[in-house]
This record gives structure tokens, sequence and C-alpha cells, in this order.
């Protein structure tokens, strides 16, 4: 299985940090694919920006239905977080 280093909240700097910390703001913690991701802060930020649009912004779906087919994908593929 390959390797990728995760940075914790405590040696995170700069817009790493930045995102870590809002990340344990919104959930009480800071969620594995969020972690995973975070040798990029850009990548972060902009990855959390299109969750949100898909997950809040408008849509034909209901905040529901989007839950039931994320949740649906991740066991399909599956996924571990």
């Amino acid at each position: 299985m390959p390797y990728i280093h995760q940075y914790s909240n405590e040696e995170a700097t700069g817009a790493v940090k930045r995102e870590l910390d809002a990340a344990q703001q919104r959930a009480g913690r800071v969620w594995n694919i969020v972690r995973i991701m975070s040798q990029n802060g850009t990548v972060m930020r902009e990855s959390m920006h299109l969750y949100g649009a898909i997950m809040h912004g408008e849509s034909p779906l209901t905040r529901a239905q989007r839950e039931m087919l994320a949740t649906v994908v991740s066991s399909l593929n599956h996924c571990v977080y």
C-alpha cells in the first residue's frame, strides 16, 4: 500500500495549517479525506470549496439525497472514510 505523509495539526504551517484548523472547527476533528490532502494547502482549500458547492449549493437534490449518494458511492468503492 502506498504511503502518503499526512501532516499533523502541530507540524502544519501556512495554508495547510489554516485548512486543518478550519476543518477542525467545522467538524470537531480532521477527517482522513481532508488530512490526506495535507501535502498541498491550495488543494485542500479548493477541495473544500468544491465539497461545499456540491453538498450545500443549489441543486434539484435535497441534502439528504446528496448524503445518501455519497454514502452509496463510498460503499461501492470500498472507501474506509
